[in-house]
């Protein structure tokens, strides 16, 4: 009887431990239903000097933002500001974008449909 007290006790305990790891999982991530995609419009004009107003690479070393995944625009802008990425002027541009300017332009970015049609 009291091996399968022991048991019962330690499936209670794996149980509980996995709902708090996907709890802090879920904690973790960014909250992408805060994100406000005409915020992100208003907000790009600065980085349409480079990426175009519909988020279309306007100058040589600038890459295409519209329609990249939202989580991916997230993830480099973060790296331009924390200084893990680097680049001479998004170094610059990102470093006072705080997390919510982040979703917001990532959620914009996101939200533009390209087509992409053969030659």
């Amino acid at each position: 009887m009291e091996r399968s007290a022991t048991v019962v006790s330690l499936g209670k305990q794996a149980r509980w431990r996995a709902s708090a790891v996907a709890a802090a999982a879920l904690l973790a991530l960014p909250p992408a239903w805060a994100a406000d995609a005409q915020a992100g419009q208003r907000k790009s004009q600065a980085c349409a000097v480079c990426h175009g107003q519909m988020g279309m690479g306007a100058v040589p070393d600038a890459p295409h933002l519209a329609g990249q995944p939202q989580t991916y625009l997230v993830a480099q802008l973060k790296a331009f500001r924390s200084g893990a990425r680097q680049h001479e002027v998004m170094s610059v541009i990102a470093k006072p974008l705080s997390d919510v300017d982040i979703a917001d332009l990532a959620a914009w970015y996101a939200s533009l449909e390209i087509e992409v049609k053969p030659r």
